[in-house]
């Protein structure tokens, strides 16, 4: 056991380390970070942003002579900023997990790798928790500037909500990293890969409206492997164990069908 932890700390160190130096997951940071930006100002303060929106509101109210409900700014933002990013995820994600085999096989180190004493599970787990905590380095900037948004609000927003809701997150983006990983040992085109974990996340993302035309048993069973469904949930402060079991079956089978992948690339040299 202590091996196989070992070789999994291994490659996740040289898998963070590719990223740190690589000029394309810089640009790719930039781009996560200006477009995030982007959606944080206007949810807060553009044309159709809540600010102006709960402005009018009570302005409306206050014309009328008549009390209006209190309106959740914070809880309002969290949720549409969280629900902005989980879109973004779509298109920024399969480009980072692109190259995390597909490189590996233009370069011809992937059969080192495959006949390698270090297991497949290991070298897929590390490369997976390597590629997972880059991500993480670009959200964290972005939990400072939320912070600064809902500081002001009164009464305090409880810290649950928002660390659900990132924690959602961070398991959707570890859901669509482990299949894109799989996809990217299958083919030694990073675009090629690119674009397949594109429309396959595209399709777990809207398997939920698929399910809704079928109906019956078998739609609720479709409906219930959707992405976009239980991500909701967890950024609407909903928690619940099927999500979080769903989200790790996910996980585990990117992780598996890599495994398997690179076995039969073993068994092909042998």
């Amino acid at each position: 056991m202590g091996i196989v932890l070992g070789n999994i700390i291994a490659i996740y160190r040289r898998e963070l380390q590719s990223y740190f130096v690589s000029p394309l997951a810089y640009a790719i940071a930039g781009v996560f970070w200006f477009i995030s930006g982007l959606f944080l100002v206007m949810i807060l303060l553009g044309p159709d942003g809540i600010l102006p929106a709960v402005a009018a509101y009570d302005l409306q109210g206050q014309q009328l002579g008549v009390p209006v409900p209190p309106i959740d700014v914070p809880y309002e933002f969290i949720r549409a900023f969280l629900d902005r990013m989980g879109w973004l995820l779509l298109f920024i994600l399969p480009i980072l997990s692109m190259g995390l085999y597909a490189e590996e096989r233009k370069r011809g180190t992937l059969e080192l790798l495959a006949t390698s004493p270090v297991t497949n599970w290991a070298v897929a787990t590390g490369k997976l928790l390597g590629v997972l905590t880059f991500f993480i380095t670009m959200v964290l900037p972005l939990l400072v500037f939320e912070a600064i948004a809902i500081s002001g609000s009164n009464p305090p927003m409880s810290p649950s909500i928002p660390l659900l809701g990132h924690f959602g997150l961070i398991l959707l983006a570890a859901a669509i990293l482990s299949l894109g990983m799989f996809i990217s040992s299958l083919t030694d085109s990073t675009i090629l890969s690119a674009v397949l974990t594109f429309a396959l996340i595209l399709l777990l993302l809207f398997v939920d409206l698929i399910a809704k035309s079928i109906g019956g048993p078998v739609g609720a069973a479709l409906g219930y492997l959707s992405l976009l469904k239980h991500y909701d949930s967890l950024i609407q402060g909903i928690f619940d164990t099927s999500t979080l079991i769903l989200f790790a079956s996910y996980i585990f089978l990117g992780i598996f069908l890599t495994a398997q992948s690179i076995d039969a690339l073993r068994f092909q040299r042998q």
